[in-house]
């Protein structure tokens, strides 16, 4: 065990602290605390009725419960730990802030004690695949990793067990970010594009959360940009370590890229080398092209080149991400329920067909524009099915754009996704590919993207 990690935590001896959200990861922190004597308050808006087993989890791991719309009205707290979807500048927040309250988060305490090499990955989109490529490509080379964050997994629950030479792969959400005063060795941006707007005050707060991943390292950290995209290459100009480039439209002087022919290079310092084929990748899709680009220039120099190579043949990619489902009467169903925006959508599933496809679309408004994906979808879709929200949104995008033609494109509005998936089979001949990919958030009718997802690919398997 680190040394500062080992003093902080006896340090909690007698002090109380709250848990903001009563979910899977905090119970993990609850056991944790609890062991070197903290009182621990879990604290949740939803009732006890509503929190179901997390609430009992919570009781017998030895926390005391705050619920209901008073949860934080805490007295004598020594240490507030906010949950990501927690807005940081509230006036509850501050007021614990002003009261000599430490208010901090899971990730911020996580960073500040780990002991070992991290790597963070942050964006727009691709994310989650970027980040499990990384701890692939590291675990081949024979590290233990430690993978974890916006990903799902908390990592300060395994802060104990961490020693210096491993590495530690996060996974960083723009809500984490908006806190943090610590940025890891090697940053890697994928992309920015207008996201999470119903949450963020502006598309600026937006971009300066995601900066903090680069703001805060030395010179001797890395950086890993996305030249293709201009926010992402843009915050080069406050970078105080190396900086690696990636791209798959240009070649680079420092970083990983593309050639015409397909071909993916790393250069360095005047030399290049030939790392493999975009071929030789098992999952489809250009912006998994990106995503391998990212995440070769983030572990160049740890990673062998044959281990690189051997991670894009084999690695099959991420649950929800483009994944095949079934064939049914000669369709095939995919669940790209990870589209959570229009250009994850335009970039990934959209781009992975040269005919048309069925797209089932549409969820929980975030406030972001979809003119941009309507001309993709009059390019790539024979039949769109909408639901959620942003329907209306999506429709307009796809009726206003300039190439729009009525009788290419088959527009039908369903309530849920049950008549999503019926809509999709009785509009399916046999050839057809069918992809469930939102290019919207899952709020309105879902917990999570997770959860819609499973519930397409149960509905797809009933069928």
């Amino acid at each position: 065990m680190n040394l500062n990690t080992f003093d902080f935590l006896n340090s909690l001896k007698g002090k109380k602290i709250a848990l903001c959200g009563i979910g899977r990861s905090n119970l993990h922190l609850i056991k944790l605390f609890k062991k070197y004597g903290a009182q621990v308050i879990a604290c949740d808006k939803s009732s006890e009725d509503m929190l179901g087993e997390n609430a009992d989890l919570a009781k017998e791991a030895g926390a005391q419960l705050s619920l209901g719309e008073n949860y934080l009205k805490l007295d004598d707290i020594d240490i507030l730990f906010r949950t990501p979807g927690m807005r940081f500048y509230t006036d509850q927040l501050n007021s614990f802030r002003k009261r000599g309250v430490a208010v901090t988060s899971e990730m911020e305490l996580f960073f500040e004690l780990c002991p070992c090499k991290i790597i963070a990955v942050t964006g727009s989109d691709g994310k989650t695949t970027t980040t499990t490529i990384i701890s692939e490509l590291l675990k081949k080379q024979g590290y233990t990793v430690h993978l974890g964050g916006n990903i799902g997994t908390p990592l300060l629950p395994q802060i104990e067990t961490i020693s210096k030479n491993d590495i530690a792969v996060v996974e960083l959400s723009s809500f984490q970010l908006i806190s943090m005063r610590e940025s890891p060795d090697i940053a890697v941006v994928t992309n920015l594009a207008p996201n999470h707007l119903d949450i963020h005050k502006d598309m600026q707060e937006y971009i300066d959360a995601k900066k903090n991943i680069i703001l805060h390292q030395s010179a001797f950290d890395r950086a890993v940009l996305n030249l293709d995209n201009d926010i992402s290459n843009s915050f080069e100009d406050e970078c105080r370590g190396s900086v690696y480039k990636f791209s798959r439209k240009k070649s680079i002087q420092n970083g990983a890229f593309c050639d015409e022919n397909g071909g993916i290079f790393f250069s360095e310092n005047g030399n290049t080398t030939s790392v493999m084929n975009i071929s030789d990748i098992k999952i489809p899709g250009l912006h998994n092209v990106e995503n391998y680009l990212a995440a070769i220039a983030a572990v160049w120099g740890m990673v062998d080149v044959e281990n690189i190579r051997y991670v894009a043949k084999n690695f099959s990619g991420v649950e929800h991400r483009a994944e095949f489902v079934r064939e049914l009467n000669g369709v095939k169903y995919y669940n790209d329920s990870i589209a959570s925006s229009p250009t994850r959508t335009a970039l990934g599933t959209l781009s992975l067909y040269d005919f048309k496809i069925i797209l089932i679309a549409g969820g929980y408004d975030k406030h972001i524009p979809y003119e941009p994906l309507g001309s993709v979808i009059n390019d790539k879709v024979k039949t769109l099915i909408l639901m959620g929200d942003t329907a209306d949104k999506i429709e307009s995008a796809v009726t206003g754009a300039d190439n729009y033609k009525p009788d290419s494109l088959k527009i039908i509005r369903v309530k849920n996704m049950e008549e999503a998936v019926k809509a999709a089979a009785e509009n399916a001949a046999s050839g057809d590919i069918v992809s469930m990919s939102p290019a919207s958030a899952s709020f309105d009718l879902y917990k999570n993207f997770d959860e819609r997802g499973k519930h397409f690919k149960s509905i797809v398997n009933n069928l």
